[in-house]
């Protein structure tokens, strides 16, 4: 017997049927050791030793394995395709072997496979190798740059910027992407323009023609400046007629693009059906898993031959033989590492359509994705007749001319499968989509109308996940397979957010990128990150000794950073103010001095650094406490209560005045002035410009007291804290769901959640109460729920709750969504989901028999993505 070690208990699971009983397929669950999040995993002052770590919840997977081996004639490591399968089968074959659990006679073979499927599995094991230590040098050269980049710039970061997370290789360069769009966006004048387009009439049908020329000048977009110009040139062409001078139709091929790889998957997942480039991964790992498509996380565009093979059967039995090119098509991969080429991404069985699969809805989406984009890549080009039409204005004295274009498809090709959006990101020109009437030299179209409209040139786009991983893989930053951990490290981290699809910055995230540009330039430059990467990719291939490329690296590092430990804060604050002057001190109507404090009319505004991040303060502090959160400062909406105007009125009972004031934590009020006056933030949802006394006043009067309880005597209070509106009876916090009701909310009511909370219906920790459920389903192994928690939305089953995606919904979350979601939160706690109990006709009691309660294994071992700062 042999054993043989996957990453996934759902690939163990598959490949122990293909392989039967002269095998035992066991589960690593990922890595099973990782470097400990501390000083000192990583040291170079031993020519770059690095200590593993061994998880918790990986001691017990590792003996099993090493059970399993006890009675075996062989180890076979068949962990994934790639650098990071490369690196857990060296972790799992060192630690084994430092357990001197594989004895001196017991052969170690590496084997890989592409696809999850039997003739995949059973050619794989019949071709065994060496675990290819090349690529296992590229992945701890990653591991210990990330290393020594986290835990170098971080405590810096801390020191120096406080409220700052972290930095990273790979993550401040895309993060330095994003905000460099938004310094774009905001020194961005954006400029008028006008456009004049007439509607023309041949043959009974209207068509659409710009003006192309005046006077011979050509009128490019942005020719005409004002509307008066516009208006002119609209009567120029209303009081002449129109003879067409010329015709031109040329013949164009639209080619299909290459199969897709990890990043093409991602973009076009993100574009056409929405997903985060996150669900995206996760929704290819379980078609892979399943023996659906092909290893998911690749670089390369090539196909196998027998899968180009399969793809043209396909498009032969479906679409017909003019659809199929005479040879198949070849697409050369554009990856510079060939070792880390593998096959595109493409269904294992072309013959199963999307529709005939039964999956779950978003895997059948992305399934289908995949499916048409490989059998698009080998059918034929699609066919378009271009046509472009001159037609004259004759106008006593002036030379005149409009231009009318279009296109009409001759022959579909592959848009017949794909449709004409046959292209994540390409741009199609509304004008060249338009069917034109036939036209000739000679004809006299009729005029229906002139129409003029006013446009402005508009900012370059902020970057949506698809965009910027397009961006960074033109850059060459990082590595595609790990785009998606990086992305949701910047959203983890609050240094960016997605509205929309759209990506923008947050201050503290520009703070970090303006800070980097400023001390540590070159490390987060475009060219040197991808110079890096380049240098990464010849340790894979055996070009590069790794420890040669540690010590370039580090003796360079190390003296960038000597250089500004003893950097004064206020150097640090001067920096940022010029590199940030746009974003936090946009120029005034009134044209004064943007930095000019507006409470005290003299100090000078400036960036300052507090324990919980960044805010805007006077240089004249202390005897003025101007201050303003970031985000007002770049809006221009400095709020007046912060210039010392914002006086609601006089409080009848103390005689003293409330105000309303922007602190760096949002607005807030405050009664009267001196030492410690009474203040209180406003609750989230209320609008400091439409805030009224009388509101200010019921903020001021909290903690309320509701009344006292009938039982115990004492009193039950009402107040809004750091987790929202709650109620306090003896030491016992209880949420309220609604702001308003802390000012309503009567004895009854208040006794009536108090009591909720003694019957277990609130969790503890803080007060936080239980949610009512959000949606629920009815499942086989008992309801299921969707959930709001005090940490984000949830899933539960039982014992078990499972985090919801921060990019999904909870309210779309489906019952498929659901039950994955829970299943990976079992397989990674070692919990067993067990059946709902069939309901049984009442019974004679018996004695329950005692149970010995069984220890749930632990977690599993996470898989760590390449180019991932360390947590901290």
């Amino acid at each position: 017997m042999k054993v043989v070690v996957v990453e996934s208990p759902a690939k163990a699971k598959t490949i122990n049927k293909y392989l039967g009983k002269d095998y035992e397929v066991l589960a690593s669950f990922g890595h099973i050791r990782d470097l400990p999040s501390k000083d000192g995993s990583v040291r170079p002052e031993e020519d770059f030793a690095m200590s593993w770590e061994v998880d918790t919840a990986a001691r017990k997977r590792v003996s099993d394995i090493a059970n399993a081996l006890k009675n075996a004639d062989g180890l076979i490591l068949a962990t994934d395709p790639d650098r990071e399968g490369e690196a857990i089968s060296w972790h799992i074959m060192d630690v084994l072997r430092a357990k001197k659990a594989i004895k001196k006679d017991t052969p170690v073979q590496r084997v890989v496979f592409n696809a999850i499927t039997k003739d995949a599995v059973t050619a794989a094991m019949a071709n065994p190798r060496d675990i290819d230590m090349p690529l296992v040098d590229a992945y701890l050269a990653r591991r210990a740059l990330d290393y020594l980049v986290g835990f170098t710039l971080s405590p810096i970061l801390w020191r120096k910027l406080p409220g700052s997370r972290s930095a990273g290789r790979v993550q401040s360069v895309a993060l330095r992407l994003v905000s460099d769009r938004e310094a774009e966006i905001e020194k961005f004048k954006p400029e008028e323009y006008w456009s004049v387009e007439a509607q023309l009439k041949q043959a009974g049908k209207s068509f659409l023609a710009r003006l192309f020329s005046v006077d011979g000048k050509k009128t490019d977009k942005l020719a005409i400046k004002t509307g008066e110009d516009a208006t002119a040139l609209k009567a120029l062409i209303e009081s002449g007629q129109f003879n067409v001078t010329n015709v031109e139709k040329k013949p164009t091929k639209r080619n299909p693009h290459a199969p897709f790889t990890t990043s093409s998957l991602q973009q076009d997942a993100s574009s056409r059906l929405g997903f985060s480039p996150n669900r995206t991964m996760q929704i290819a790992q379980r078609l892979y898993e399943d023996g659906l498509i092909t290893y998911m996380r690749t670089d390369a565009v090539q196909m196998a031959p027998e899968g180009i093979g399969m793809a043209r059967s396909v498009i032969g039995k479906y679409f017909g033989e003019e659809y199929l090119p005479e040879k198949a098509r070849i697409y050369q991969s554009k990856a510079k590492n060939a070792q880390e080429a593998h096959e595109a991404i493409r269904p294992t069985d072309m013959f199963k359509r999307p529709e005939q699969l039964h999956i779950d809805a978003d895997q059948q989406k992305l399934y289908g994705l995949i499916w048409r984009r490989t059998l698009a890549s080998q059918m034929k080009s699609a066919e378009i007749d271009r046509t472009t039409v001159d037609i004259a204005v004759n106008v006593p004295g002036r030379k005149v001319e409009l231009r009318a274009t279009g296109s009409v498809v001759t022959f579909p090709g592959f848009l017949t499968l794909y449709g004409v959006e046959a292209s994540s990101g390409e741009d199609n020109d509304d004008e060249e989509s338009r069917e034109l009437p036939p036209l000739a030299v000679g004809d006299k179209p009729n005029l229906e109308k002139v129409a003029i409209e006013q446009h402005f040139t508009q900012p370059p786009p902020r970057y949506t996940e698809a965009s910027l991983i397009k961006k960074m893989e033109e850059l060459g930053i990082g590595r595609p397979s790990t785009y998606a951990a990086t992305l949701t490290t910047l959203k983890d981290r609050d240094y960016v957010r997605l509205e929309g699809k759209a990506l923008h910055p947050e201050d503290r995230g520009r703070i970090v990128t303006a800070f980097l540009e400023s001390f540590f330039s070159r490390y987060v430059e475009y060219d040197f990150t991808a110079h890096l990467e380049e240098q990464l990719d010849q340790v894979s291939a055996g070009e590069l000794d790794y420890k040669t490329l540690l010590r370039d690296f580090w003796r360079d590092f190390t003296a960038a950073t000597e250089e500004i430990k003893d950097l004064r804060v206020s150097e640090v604050l001067d920096a940022l103010n010029d590199l940030l002057a746009d974003h936090i001190f946009p120029p005034r109507e009134d044209g004064s001095d943007p930095r000019r404090c507006p409470t005290c009319g003299t100090g000078t505004l400036s960036l300052k650094l507090g324990k919980f991040g960044a805010f805007i303060g006077c240089s004249n502090y202390p005897e003025c406490k101007h201050t303003m959160q970031l985000s007002d400062a770049a809006s221009g909406q400095a709020s007046e209560a912060a210039a010392g105007d914002g006086v609601l009125g006089v409080d009848p009972e103390s005689g003293e005045e409330v105000h309303l004031k922007s602190g760096r934590f949002g607005p807030y009020v405050q009664l009267g002035e001196g030492k410690e006056p009474k203040r209180s933030s406003l609750p989230r949802g209320w609008d400091a410009a439409s805030l009224t006394l009388e509101r200010a006043l019921q903020l001021l009067s909290l903690p309320r007291e509701v009344g006292r309880h009938p039982e115990t005597g004492l009193p039950i209070t009402a107040g809004i804290g750091r987790y929202g509106p709650f109620i306090l009876h003896d030491g016992k916090y209880a949420n309220l769901p609604d702001v308003e009701e802390v000012f309503t909310v009567g004895i009854n009511r208040a006794v009536d959640l108090i009591a909720q909370k003694a019957a277990g219906g609130f969790k503890r920790g803080g007060g936080g109460a239980t949610q009512t459920a959000i949606k629920s389903f009815e499942h086989e192994s008992g309801p299921i729920t969707v959930r709001s928690g005090r940490y984000g939305p949830y899933v539960n089953q039982g014992k078990i709750n499972a985090t919801i995606p921060k990019d999904t919904n909870p309210e779309d979350v489906t019952l498929e969504q659901a039950v994955a979601l829970l299943a990976a939160r079992a397989e990674a706690t070692g919990t067993k989901v067990k059946k709902a109990p069939a309901k049984k006709k009442a019974a004679a009691k018996k004695p329950a028999a005692k149970t010995a309660a069984k220890k749930a294994p632990a977690s599993k071992a996470k898989k760590i993505p390449e180019d991932e700062t360390p947590p901290f």
